[in-house]
């Protein structure tokens, strides 16, 4: 079987025709660093060239799926990154170029010619509900969270699938507001496909898994590019494309800059806990006085 450093994938004990890929840093809610998206592509490619394989089964170790990309690294640390670039002007075909790439390795889950299900519990949050989103399916328990928060401040979900999952009503009120939403309600709007309770989650995933499993894998690869075809003709692609560019903008962008200057300042929590408590968010010449405010007050504490 490959190793990998941020996930696990094999056949599943009892199904050689069902591979279980598993996120697997459950000691920081298997969150996405950046060998995450390329550890998923090289996973979903063994499970492709694997004749015996027929579905994939995605799922998260620990308390929950993924709860996003593991931001205190690029919100409160003080670094450079190419997505998070201020040693010098923001580059944004460097940020566009990184971000598209993770993007593009998601999405090896939607362009794989096997059916992938996601099994989700605890929460698919941020970068996470990207990961998820492009599973072909998605089952998930009651008690579980999805959403996009950082849609509030410092985040664009460059899959962009919530128009494509919801529809264009649904979608706003999620990018909106940036809200979880639970298994339930999600399974109530169309976005997954069973809400169950986490003591079933496994249970009615596999049995999913092993009906789709029965069936020829020409016939389930034929019937997926189908489907996704649809999805291609509505503009997938060039829409993924906008939402790559404008995440980088809402990364270096004042209201970008002030939520890391406060990440940095009172720490990554208390920057979320603002984000996420419907606060009004600091934005234009505002966010640039409490910008110009906190780094006067970092270099004055040097």
């Amino acid at each position: 079987m490959p190793e990998f450093t941020t996930l696990k994938i094999d056949h599943d004990p009892d199904e050689p025709r069902i591979a279980r890929l598993l996120l697997n840093r459950p000691e920081r809610l298997n969150a996405i660093c950046d060998e995450t998206p390329g550890d998923i592509r090289a996973a979903v490619e063994w499970a492709e060239n694997n004749e015996q394989v027929h579905v994939i089964v995605v799922e998260g170790a620990g308390k929950g799926f993924c709860g996003g990309y593991d931001l205190s690294a690029y919100a409160e640390q003080d670094i450079d990154h190419p997505c998070q670039q201020e040693s010098y002007p923001w580059d944004p075909i460097a940020d566009y170029a990184v971000m598209k790439k993770n993007t593009e390795d998601f999405m090896t889950l939607w362009k794989c010619r096997k059916p992938t299900i996601a099994k989700v519990h605890g929460a698919a949050a941020a970068g996470g509900s990207d990961i998820a989103l492009c599973c072909d399916m998605l089952i998930m328990a009651d008690d579980a969270r999805i959403g996009y928060m950082p849609t509030r401040v410092w985040g664009c979900p460059t899959t962009a699938m919530w128009t494509y999952r919801l529809g264009p009503t649904r979608a706003k009120e999620m990018m909106f507001t940036g809200n979880l939403i639970s298994g339930k309600q999600a399974a109530e709007w169309g976005l997954a496909n069973y809400s169950v309770t986490v003591d079933q989650l496994e249970a009615e995933t596999m049995k999913m898994a092993r009906r789709i499993a029965g069936v020829p894998s020409g016939h389930l690869a034929m019937h997926k590019m189908v489907v996704n075809q649809v999805m291609l003709t509505m503009g997938l692609e060039q829409t993924q494309m906008m939402a790559t560019v404008f995440d980088g903008i809402t990364r270096h962008n004042p209201e970008g800059l002030w939520f890391r200057r406060y990440a940095q300042a009172e720490g990554f929590k208390a920057a979320v806990e603002w984000r996420d408590s419907g606060r009004p968010i600091p934005e234009g010449d505002e966010a640039r006085a409490l910008i110009r405010e906190m780094e006067a007050r970092a270099k004055a504490s040097d």
